[in-house]
């Protein structure tokens, strides 16, 4: 395993390299440890947990913590996240008010590659360059402005004026910088968002940091980007929500 990774993801959840690399579940009670990541983090952390080298690692609140220790000490980690054993797992977060948000899964990369760019002007933003795209829905995913994991830098593919794609990087951590990207319609089937996160994770890695890239299960074009940017799979990720109710008592 990829000696940051394992440094980080020992920090986000609260365990210690060991734990990361060995092929036991373990399960830690949360704590907000210095160089977690923290891409739109919240006051709290109630339970997440991760699929990673054939084993799930989980941290929160303690009483979820020792509930999934009763019941997932012995669970396998390779069908962990089908919709079956979710549900479950989503009905015991229910009674304390919180349910299941997202289930991501996220690549890495380790090396550079060659990109060609030919085709396009290739322009980068940096800084204060990015706050011009505040608001701008059309790059939503390169720049988030969130405030605990600003945005670093960015790089758009632009022909005739205009800007047919945009990638971006935010500073979820010290260790590790994460990659999203928008694709314009007109830009779209033309490797164009392939070439902006190659182009942005080769920047990534002459900085010193690792850069990784989180997509949705079923964001097929979006999966296929990152592989053919030259990342590879590495964990799979589920973080929990508070139930947010009406005023009616019902669940938006």
């Amino acid at each position: 395993m990829n000696d940051i990774l394992c440094e980080q993801l020992s920090r986000d959840y609260c365990c210690s390299k060991a734990d990361v690399l060995d092929d036991k579940n373990h399960f830690t009670e949360h704590s907000f440890i210095d160089g977690r990541r923290r891409y739109h983090e919240k006051e709290e952390c109630y339970l997440k947990l991760i699929v990673i080298n054939g084993k799930i690692l989980f941290t929160g609140q303690k009483d979820i913590i020792n509930w999934c220790q009763e019941t997932y000490a012995e669970e396998g980690s390779e069908w962990f996240l089908e919709a079956k054993n979710l549900h479950r797992l989503n009905d015991r977060l229910g009674k304390d008010g919180y349910q299941i948000g997202m289930v991501h899964p996220f690549y890495i990369t380790e090396k550079t590659s060659e990109v060609d760019t030919s085709d396009y002007e290739i322009k980068w933003y940096r800084g204060k360059e990015i706050e011009q795209f505040r608001g701008d829905s059309r790059f939503c995913e390169a720049y988030t402005f969130c405030k605990t994991a600003p945005d670093m830098v960015g790089v758009a593919a632009i022909r005739d004026g205009n800007i047919l794609g945009m990638a971006g990087a935010s500073m979820d951590s010290p260790l590790m910088w994460q990659i999203g990207i928008n694709v314009e319609p007109a830009g779209r089937k033309k490797g164009i968002g392939k070439k902006l996160v190659t182009l942005l994770k080769n920047e990534i890695l002459t900085k010193g940091r690792l850069p990784y890239y989180g997509t949705s299960m079923g964001h097929i074009a979006s999966q296929k980007v990152a592989l053919g940017a030259g990342f590879i799979p590495a964990w799979a990720e589920l973080v929990t929500d508070r139930i947010e109710l009406s005023p009616t008592g019902k669940k938006f």
